[in-house]
């Protein structure tokens, strides 16, 4: 699955994106040792999060899952990303970027540290940046739902209506109830639907 992801990044960036996150991939490839991202319990609450039948259910799922994802498994490297998501609430993006540099630093492998930068670098209008951390963590962690509609949003921004309607398709593979991803499907659908009459 992250492999189809990927090349759908690659596919939609412009040249001098794809260079640059081609470069990021090939620096975060295979030989990664597994981080908390991998916590046995999540295999069987992503097995919960695709047979949800109700909205609140799924939501409920998720919840745990992100808990999961946010843990470290150290206190330094939680504080610091703490400190980053505090920022980033605040709309201080520099900062944020900078605590979860810190936090790349202390745990490269740590996923959700890769995610929350390239949420940190979208809101700060860096996509190129924002994508290549997203592909770091697809890397690290490929049932990531909430990169993979980190992709179709960065997308949606570009104009690339095709390509942001893809992403979010693979996040419903995934999570089949999210509402994000739902929603912005309805919409791209029927927005490529007006521009093929």
């Amino acid at each position: 699955m992250v492999e189809s992801i990927l090349f759908v990044i690659t596919k939609r960036l412009p040249v001098v994106h794809v260079l640059l996150v081609a470069g990021a991939v090939l620096l975060g490839a295979p030989g990664d040792a597994p981080a908390d991202q991998h916590d046995e319990g999540l295999d069987g609450l992503f097995e919960e999060l695709a047979a949800a039948e109700s909205l609140e259910e799924a939501l409920s799922v998720e919840r745990q899952i992100w808990h999961t994802w946010l843990d470290a498994g150290d206190e330094a490297v939680n504080r610091e990303m703490k400190d980053g998501i505090r920022a980033m609430s605040n709309r201080l993006f520099e900062q944020s970027i900078q605590h979860f540099t810190q936090v790349i630093e202390m745990a490269p492998d740590f996923a959700e540290g890769w995610n929350k930068r390239a949420t940190a670098h979208y809101l700060n209008d860096e996509l190129v940046k924002s994508m290549r951390d997203i592909q770091k963590t697809l890397n690290l962690e490929p049932r990531h739902f909430g990169a993979i509609s980190g992709v179709g949003l960065i997308f949606m921004q570009q104009g690339d209506d095709r390509g942001a309607l893809e992403a979010f398709e693979e996040v419903i593979k995934i999570y089949p109830l999210a509402p994000g991803a739902n929603a912005h499907i309805e919409r791209l659908r029927i927005k490529l639907q007006e521009q093929r009459i």
